[in-house]
């Protein structure tokens, strides 16, 4: 194991084992060094390769913290990753897109607001019946971060933040390109706050695997 990787290691598993807790400050470089049996430049390292990831938190003049370890603070990693994705691989973006985000919109229909489905449904009255086909997608990805924030499950929110990005470039181009793309996507997004009103989390789920599996059907038969 290279030295930075075990100087990794050992911080992890101080974090992991509750010796440093979530807000820690972590001991003085030189102490923290000696304690774990580590170069000071291989822990400098470390801490260098945990702060890109928001695990630590280097503050210049203060000292390094352990972050909030927050899933949405740690799951920003998993955006820039998803970023650097090639075009042949949406298909398997939206085949992920398709079991998680189902599984989330039935989990909100037991959960969500009277207050939070006007919002969704004033969202979709504002966009009107004929938007433009980015208006439609900037629309369509605050739609459903509604939704699924709305699951209370924190982690399952991030993770469909992250992977929504690399589907974006794909649906614009399904609205350009496909008949009535832009007037069914909007009656799904009616029948799913439809079925979310109705707290039917079955419906609910059928509908957001249809409005998914749509997309992913589209693009397909397009490649």
């Amino acid at each position: 194991m290279a030295v930075t990787d075990e100087a990794i290691v050992k911080i992890k598993d101080m974090i992991v084992s509750g010796a440093l807790r979530p807000g820690d400050r972590l001991p003085k470089e030189s102490e923290l060094a000696a304690d774990l049996g580590l170069s000071r430049n291989s822990l400098r390292e470390a801490v260098r390769a945990l702060s890109l990831i928001r695990i630590l938190d280097v503050r210049q003049g203060d000292g390094t913290y352990v972050t909030s370890l927050d899933p949405q603070l740690l799951l920003e990693a998993l955006s820039f990753v998803v970023d650097f994705h090639r075009d042949d691989t949406v298909l398997e973006f939206l085949a992920v897109r398709r079991i998680l985000e189902p599984a989330a919109t039935a989990m909100a229909a037991l959960r969500i607001s009277e207050q939070q489905l006007d919002a969704l449904t004033a969202q979709l009255d504002k966009l009107g019946e004929d938007p433009s086909v980015e208006d439609l997608v900037a629309c369509d990805l605050e739609f459903h971060r509604g939704i699924v924030q709305s699951s209370g499950n924190s982690v399952l929110c991030s993770l469909l933040d992250g992977l929504s990005g690399p589907t974006t470039r794909a649906r614009i181009w399904r609205g350009l390109t496909q008949e009535d793309a832009v007037g069914r996507t909007l009656r799904e997004h009616r029948a799913i706050v439809a079925a979310l009103r109705d707290r039917d989390a079955e419906a609910a789920r059928s509908w957001a695997t249809v409005h998914i599996a749509s997309v992913e059907q589209w693009l397909r038969s397009t490649l």
